[in-house]
Protein backbone atom coordinates (compact mmCIF):
# COMPACT_ATOMS: atom_id res chain seq x y z
CA UNK A 1 0.00 0.00 0.00
CA UNK A 2 2.81 2.43 0.90
CA UNK A 3 4.57 1.61 -2.40
CA UNK A 4 1.42 2.37 -4.38
CA UNK A 5 0.94 5.70 -2.59
CA UNK A 6 4.59 6.68 -3.10
CA UNK A 7 4.47 5.67 -6.77
CA UNK A 8 1.25 7.66 -7.28
CA UNK A 9 2.70 10.75 -5.60
CA UNK A 10 5.89 10.45 -7.68
CA UNK A 11 3.87 10.08 -10.88
CA UNK A 12 1.70 13.10 -10.07
CA UNK A 13 4.75 15.19 -9.14
CA UNK A 14 6.58 14.23 -12.33
CA UNK A 15 3.50 15.09 -14.37
CA UNK A 16 3.14 18.47 -12.63
CA UNK A 17 6.78 19.35 -13.23
CA UNK A 18 6.54 18.39 -16.90
CA UNK A 19 3.32 20.36 -17.40
CA UNK A 20 4.83 23.41 -15.71
CA UNK A 21 7.91 23.17 -17.94
CA UNK A 22 5.81 22.90 -21.08
CA UNK A 23 3.63 25.87 -20.15
CA UNK A 24 6.67 27.97 -19.24
CA UNK A 25 8.40 27.07 -22.51
CA UNK A 26 5.29 28.08 -24.46
CA UNK A 27 5.06 31.44 -22.69
CA UNK A 28 8.77 32.07 -23.28
CA UNK A 29 8.49 31.19 -26.98
CA UNK A 30 5.63 33.66 -27.32
CA UNK A 31 7.56 36.38 -25.47
CA UNK A 32 10.65 35.75 -27.63
CA UNK A 33 8.58 36.05 -30.81
CA UNK A 34 7.05 39.33 -29.65
CA UNK A 35 10.52 40.68 -28.84
CA UNK A 36 11.80 39.60 -32.26
CA UNK A 37 8.86 41.40 -33.89
CA UNK A 38 9.65 44.55 -31.91
CA UNK A 39 13.31 44.31 -32.94
CA UNK A 40 12.20 43.94 -36.56
CA UNK A 41 10.02 47.05 -36.25
CA UNK A 42 12.91 49.08 -34.84
CA UNK A 43 15.29 47.84 -37.53
CA UNK A 44 12.78 48.69 -40.26
CA UNK A 45 12.31 52.21 -38.90
CA UNK A 46 16.06 52.70 -38.74
CA UNK A 47 16.52 51.44 -42.31
CA UNK A 48 13.72 53.71 -43.53
CA UNK A 49 15.31 56.70 -41.84
CA UNK A 50 18.66 55.93 -43.50
CA UNK A 51 16.98 55.58 -46.91
CA UNK A 52 15.20 58.90 -46.42
CA UNK A 53 18.46 60.63 -45.49
CA UNK A 54 20.17 59.24 -48.61
CA UNK A 55 17.23 60.30 -50.76
CA UNK A 56 17.24 63.81 -49.30
CA UNK A 57 20.98 64.13 -49.96
CA UNK A 58 20.54 62.94 -53.55
CA UNK A 59 17.62 65.30 -54.19
CA UNK A 60 19.54 68.22 -52.69
CA UNK A 61 22.59 67.39 -54.82
CA UNK A 62 20.39 67.26 -57.94
CA UNK A 63 18.79 70.62 -57.12
CA UNK A 64 22.21 72.20 -56.54
CA UNK A 65 23.54 70.66 -59.76
CA UNK A 66 20.58 71.95 -61.77
CA UNK A 67 20.87 75.41 -60.24
CA UNK A 68 24.62 75.54 -60.84
CA UNK A 69 24.19 74.60 -64.48
CA UNK A 70 21.47 77.16 -64.99
CA UNK A 71 18.75 74.60 -65.74
CA UNK A 72 15.43 75.58 -64.26
CA UNK A 73 13.60 72.90 -62.25
CA UNK A 74 10.48 73.01 -64.36
CA UNK A 75 9.26 71.08 -67.36
CA UNK A 76 11.11 67.81 -68.00
CA UNK A 77 13.48 67.96 -64.99
CA UNK A 78 10.52 68.61 -62.69
CA UNK A 79 8.43 65.82 -64.20
CA UNK A 80 11.35 63.38 -63.87
CA UNK A 81 11.80 64.39 -60.23
CA UNK A 82 8.06 63.98 -59.58
CA UNK A 83 8.00 60.52 -61.19
CA UNK A 84 11.08 59.51 -59.21
CA UNK A 85 9.43 60.68 -56.00
CA UNK A 86 6.29 58.64 -56.80
CA UNK A 87 8.37 55.52 -57.45
CA UNK A 88 10.35 56.03 -54.26
CA UNK A 89 7.09 56.47 -52.32
CA UNK A 90 5.72 53.20 -53.70
CA UNK A 91 8.95 51.42 -52.87
CA UNK A 92 8.92 52.77 -49.31
CA UNK A 93 5.32 51.67 -48.88
CA UNK A 94 6.13 48.14 -50.03
CA UNK A 95 9.08 47.96 -47.64
CA UNK A 96 6.88 49.08 -44.72
CA UNK A 97 4.21 46.54 -45.65
CA UNK A 98 6.78 43.76 -45.92
CA UNK A 99 8.17 44.65 -42.51
CA UNK A 100 4.72 44.72 -40.90
CA UNK A 101 3.87 41.34 -42.44
CA UNK A 102 7.12 39.88 -41.12
CA UNK A 103 6.37 41.24 -37.63
CA UNK A 104 2.84 39.79 -37.70
CA UNK A 105 4.20 36.42 -38.80
CA UNK A 106 6.66 36.42 -35.89
CA UNK A 107 3.88 37.17 -33.41
CA UNK A 108 1.67 34.43 -34.91
CA UNK A 109 4.56 31.95 -34.67
CA UNK A 110 4.93 32.79 -30.98
CA UNK A 111 1.21 32.35 -30.35
CA UNK A 112 1.30 29.03 -32.20
CA UNK A 113 4.26 27.88 -30.09
CA UNK A 114 2.37 28.74 -26.93
CA UNK A 115 -0.75 26.92 -28.15
CA UNK A 116 1.33 23.85 -29.02
CA UNK A 117 2.90 23.92 -25.55
CA UNK A 118 -0.55 24.17 -23.96
CA UNK A 119 -1.75 21.16 -25.95
CA UNK A 120 1.38 19.21 -25.04
CA UNK A 121 0.78 20.06 -21.37
CA UNK A 122 -2.81 18.84 -21.62
CA UNK A 123 -1.55 15.61 -23.19
CA UNK A 124 0.96 15.22 -20.39
CA UNK A 125 -1.79 15.71 -17.80
CA UNK A 126 -3.90 13.02 -19.43
CA UNK A 127 -0.94 10.68 -19.67
CA UNK A 128 -0.04 11.32 -16.05
CA UNK A 129 -3.59 10.66 -14.90
CA UNK A 130 -3.61 7.43 -16.86
CA UNK A 131 -0.31 6.36 -15.31
CA UNK A 132 -1.57 7.17 -11.81
CA UNK A 133 -4.73 5.17 -12.46
CA UNK A 134 -2.65 2.19 -13.63
CA UNK A 135 -0.55 2.30 -10.46
CA UNK A 136 -3.65 2.28 -8.30
CA UNK A 137 -5.36 -0.48 -10.30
Amino acid sequence: MTYILAATIASVAATAVTVHGQLTAGKQAEADAKQAAENERIAAESAELQRQQKLNKALAANAVGLAASGIKAEGTPASIALESAKNIGLSEGMMRLSSRLKQAQMIRAGANARSAANLAAAGTLLSGASDAAKINA
